[in-house]
Parts: structure tokens; C-alpha cells; sequence
């Protein structure tokens, strides 16, 4: 799915001061379809936030824009495109435009939501998820394990919970 430069599937939730910006790959079908980050009710990241702490409670998918009162952000790499990563096309991913918006914005943390997320941004294989050594600008990157229900054989709450204890500062 293609829309006009000025449209993205899902709004960014990008402001300065943020301690962390959660960054996936596309919005899935069912994210584009209802216009809200890791919307699936098969997809953990809802639940993982509350379970580790970095929000007070589940929030539902639609509520995301409020988690920036938290210090939370989103964006994604493919911001004209949705669906399966298998499913999007060879220049899905913006980089460089990714890049420009964590630079701008200078949040404390990064944390991609899939190693071939981070993979891409970063231009090297991701061999385990935690803290990176590159940083973008000032911001910290971290990797997780993907919490899309098609990624449930890699799941872990470990790295959210190291996550947010950095996050925290603990």
C-alpha cells in the first residue's frame, strides 16, 4: 500500500525530551487498517509495556499518541508503506530520513522492535538484542526481540525488561 509523500500510514509521536522512541519496520495490516501502532491483538507490545513498567498500565493501541506524557515516541522505517516486511518493497525503509527525525528530536533511547529493523538502520547484522555500540546523534539504540504474534518463536521479556530498566535509570 502506497499513499501520497504527505500521508504517512501512522503519525510519528516525535517531540523533543522524549526518553524513548520505539521504532518498528511497517505498520502491519491490521495497524494501517485502524490507524494505531502494534494494533494486532496477536502483537505483545501493549502488554510488554505495562508488564515491564514503562507505562502504568495496558493501554489499548489507539491510546498511543498519549504515551508521549510518558516520554514515549513512535515511528517506524517504511512510513508510506504497510504489511509483512516480506511484503514491502526494496525501498520501503527511509534511513536516511529516520536518521534526520532521531537527530532532530534527540531522544534518550531508540529501541527498534525487530532486528531487522535495527539491521536495516544500522547496516549490519543485529546478532543479539540489548544495547548497541552505534548511537544516533546523542540517542542510544537498543534491539528487541519483535513482539508481532508472527515473531512469537523469538520472543523474550528479558531485553524489554533490561529496556526499561535503562530507561528508568535503574
Amino acid at each position: 500500500m502506497t499513499r501520497p509523500a504527505d500521508d504517512h500510514i501512522l503519525p510519528d509521536v516525535l517531540q523533543p525530551g522524549l526518553a524513548l522512541v520505539f521504532c518498528g519496520t511497517a505498520a502491519g495490516k491490521r495497524s494501517a487498517a485502524e490507524g494505531a501502532y502494534y494494533a494486532h491483538p496477536g502483537n505483545l507490545f501493549w502488554r510488554a509495556l505495562a508488564e515491564v513498567g514503562l507505562t502504568p498500565h495496558r493501554y489499548p493501541a489507539e491510546e498511543f499518541p498519549r504515551l508521549a506524557e510518558l516520554g514515549i515516541g513512535f515511528t517506524d522505517l517504511a512510513k508510506f508503506h504497510s504489511g509483512n516486511d516480506s511484503e514491502l518493497p526494496r525501498d520501503a525503509f527511509d534511513v536516511p530520513a529516520l536518521r534526520a527525525k532521531i537527530e532532530r528530536y534527540a531522544p534518550r533511547w531508540l529501541a527498534f522492535t525487530s532486528k531487522h529493523g535495527a539491521k536495516a538502520a544500522l547496516g549490519r547484522a543485529i546478532t543479539g538484542y540489548g544495547e548497541q555500540p552505534e548511537r544516533i546523534g546523542t540517542t542510544r539504540v537498543f534491539v528487541l526481540p519483535s513482539p508481532s504474534g508472527q515473531a512469537r518463536g523469538h520472543w523474550s521479556i528479558g531485553p524489554w525488561q533490561e529496556l526499561a530498566g535503562r530507561v528508568r535509570g535503574d
